[in-house]
């Protein structure tokens, strides 16, 4: 606050307090974004006034940006006025804290060995960090896992490799971890990709403060080749007093209890057995809300919806809401306000009722390049970001409209975070601040 504020007397007072109340009223409804989804993980923000042009020729709306060591997908998590994300160089996997005027912080080595998983499509750095607002969980594809404290100390680092066997992963371990309370979760699903051999898969929950094992517990599934490998992030659903861990890859989407792991609901056919596609590995997450869970594939394999008060079985019964044949492969659902959107990684989208299934709009044509990034929802927009750095933004709801194409200019397959009125892009080159005036 101002030292000069109670200088002013009489009538001016009044203004300056609801300036100052106002101002403060702001900063407590301003969201930080603690993992790669935002603050409930799925997509949403709350935030208003984020511009829905920026960038090009023009740095329109650009706050600023500052340069990376290396490229990545990892997302930025953002927490009051810290930002922390991973990048590689040649040799070391880092975790970054940033300022909010984009000065680097600090830098810490996580691990060793930056691995082009395909060609220019991954690396090591690509699951994303969490954060508590104390301490940040930074995750790498070579299996190296730590905990840090804001000013970059380390708490503890291990690899998950030493404790629960070699992966086996085509492209790259690329699950992010999730974090509730005193708990980190993450799931483990790979195994050979040649032979028909069941694969490794396994939900575990470690103590955040520790990394002590609390539980490992296997999850059935009996998907083979291809399949056994998924590079999908578990998800916390949060919906009321309703919780719990949903998993996604090898063939199923399963819903887990936080305290011991046991499978709530199995939905499958998802790859059917009679004609089984042995690459049909899984990439992006599912995405809820409104009481539905949307559980996408990959190529033209489904999407199914499950209620979210499931139990049990769930393939083909009033539990499972309705499926379609056309999916998104690689950028997750959103859902938001009864409708989802699936942001095919073509760049088409089409939008359905989410508890219904019936078709709202069929497909619309964005941007024609490769879709990476999952979309965001904000202030009555999403943002879809293409590999190319072109960033289509078009109104949430019943119509389709375009409102706006931007251009990074620089290739892109992280998501756009928001918090405290700015929303982040994370380029391979660049982290971007964007902010209205």
């Amino acid at each position: 606050m101002p030292s000069t504020a109670p200088q002013f007397r009489g009538r001016f007072v009044l203004p300056v307090m609801l300036t100052l109340c106002l101002g403060f009223l702001s900063t407590v409804s301003a969201e930080n974004w603690p993992s790669w989804r935002g603050p409930t993980q799925n997509g949403i923000s709350n935030e208003t006034g984020i511009p829905t042009k920026f960038a090009g020729e023009e740095n329109l709306n650009v706050a600023w940006k500052t340069p990376l060591p290396g490229p990545a997908g990892a997302t930025p998590i953002v927490w009051n006025d810290r930002i922390f994300l991973t990048a590689p160089t040649e040799d070391d996997l880092l975790l970054m804290c940033f300022d909010l005027a984009g000065k680097e912080l600090w830098r810490t080595v996580v691990g060793k060995g930056n691995s082009v998983a395909r060609g220019d499509e991954g690396n090591s750095c690509s699951p994303s960090p969490v954060t508590d607002g104390k301490h940040v969980w930074s995750f790498m594809g070579t299996g190296d896992f730590g905990c840090y404290d804001f000013e970059g100390k380390k708490i503890w680092n291990f690899n998950l490799q030493d404790r629960y066997g070699k992966f086996e992963i085509q492209f790259g371990m690329s699950s992010t971890p999730v974090l509730d309370g005193d708990r980190l979760y993450l799931a483990l699903m790979h195994g050979s990709m040649s032979s028909g051999e069941v694969g490794y898969s396994k939900v575990i929950c470690l103590e955040k403060m520790t990394g002590k094992e609390v539980y490992a517990v296997d999850r059935a599934s009996d998907a083979t080749h291809e399949n056994t490998h998924s590079y999908a992030s578990p998800i916390l659903y949060q919906e009321g007093k309703l919780k719990y861990l949903i998993v996604h890859g090898g063939d199923y989407t399963t819903g887990h209890r936080l305290e011991d792991g046991s499978e709530i609901w199995r939905v499958g056919d998802l790859n059917p057995f009679d004609n089984y596609n042995r690459f049909l590995r899984f990439v992006a997450s599912p995405s809820y809300g409104d009481g539905v869970i949307v559980c996408p594939t990959a190529k033209n394999g489904p999407v199914v919806a499950v209620d979210a008060q499931a139990q049990g079985k769930v393939t083909h019964t009033p539990q499972e809401l309705w499926r379609t044949d056309r999916t998104t492969d690689v950028p997750s659902p959103l859902v938001h306000n009864g409708l989802a959107y699936i942001c095919r990684q073509d760049g088409n989208v089409f939008c359905v009722e989410a508890r219904s299934g019936q078709e709202v709009y069929p497909l619309q044509k964005t941007h024609r390049q490769r879709h990476r990034a999952s979309p965001v929802y904000i202030d009555g927009h999403i943002y879809l970001t293409a590999r190319d750095g072109r960033i289509t933004v078009f109104k949430a709801g019943r119509e389709f409209e375009i409102v706006a194409e931007n251009d990074l200019g620089e290739d892109m397959s992280s998501s756009p975070v928001v918090s405290n009125g700015t929303m982040y892009l994370r380029s391979f080159g660049h982290l971007w601040a964007i902010r209205g005036k």
